[in-house]
């Protein structure tokens, strides 16, 4: 197997996210194949970057993903992230949950 990805971590972790809005940074780094702690350094980066707006609900975290955020490289620049969003996880607005139950009845 190859030892790269069309897909950077950054992109993997907004895509998981995207899936499922209530995941966990355990859940998050078995999906991408990286540690917790990259997980959330990622995460972070993408609060941080307008990616995701993440809120406590009890002991968890809920992600809110914001698709009409530029992509971030200039080849990109004339598409948002929820173009490519779109493109591999479907809407991108629908309540938690709905886009990963959607998929499995596909």
């Amino acid at each position: 197997m190859a030892d790269w990805t069309f897909l950077t971590n950054h992109g993997q972790v907004l895509i998981c996210v995207a899936r499922q809005r209530d995941i966990t940074l355990r859940s998050i780094a078995q999906c991408v194949g990286i540690t917790e702690r990259a997980a959330h350094r990622i995460v972070c980066d993408l609060v941080d970057g307008g990616y995701l707006t993440r809120t406590r609900v009890g002991r968890r975290n809920v992600y809110k993903v914001h698709p009409d955020a530029p992509m971030r490289h200039p080849v990109a620049g004339e598409h948002q992230v929820g173009d490519l969003l779109e493109a591999l996880v479907g809407d991108v607005d629908e309540p938690a949950g709905r886009a990963n139950e959607r998929s499995k009845s596909a």
